[in-house]
C-alpha cells in the first residue's frame, strides 16, 4: 500500500515570470510560433509568385496591411530573442574541443555572429544587388 500524498499546491500559470531564466526559456519557447509564422509568409510568397502576376499583386497587398505588418515586427523581435538565446547556448550545449583543450565559450558564440553577419550581408547584397 502506497503513503498517502500531502497536499501540493497547484502552481500558478504564471509561474514562469518571476524568474528571468524561466522567462526567457518560456519566450524561446514561444519563439517558434514566429518561425512557423515566418515559414508561412515564405511559402504563401513563393506560391504566390509561382501564380502570376494577379496573386502576386494580392500578396503584397495583404502583406503591406498594418496588422500583417505589426504581426511581422513581433515575429522579428521573437527571432532575434532565439537567435540571441541560441548563440548563447550552444557553448554549453556542444562544448566544442580543439587539439584536446576546449573551446572559450566566447570564440564559439563570435563565430557565430561572424557566420550570421556573413550570412546576412550576402542575403543584402543578392536582394539590393
Amino acid at each position: 500500500m502506497t503513503a498517502p500524498r500531502g497536499y501540493r499546491q497547484q502552481p500558478s500559470i504564471l509561474w514562469w515570470v518571476g524568474k528571468r531564466s524561466y522567462a526567457l526559456f518560456i519566450l524561446r519557447e514561444l519563439s517558434a510560433v514566429a518561425v512557423a509564422w515566418f515559414v508561412a509568409v515564405t511559402l504563401a510568397f513563393a506560391w504566390s509568385v509561382g501564380a502570376g502576376e494577379e496573386q502576386y499583386q494580392r500578396y503584397l497587398d495583404v502583406a503591406a496591411n498594418p496588422v500583417v505588418v505589426a504581426v511581422d515586427v513581433v515575429a522579428l523581435l521573437f527571432l532575434l530573442l532565439h537567435t540571441v538565446t541560441w548563440f548563447d547556448l550552444t557553448p554549453k550545449a556542444m562544448p566544442v574541443r580543439v587539439r584536446g583543450r576546449r573551446t572559450p565559450p566566447a570564440a564559439i558564440v563570435a563565430a557565430q555572429w561572424v557566420g550570421f553577419a556573413a550570412v546576412s550581408a550576402l542575403v543584402v547584397w543578392l536582394v539590393v544587388g
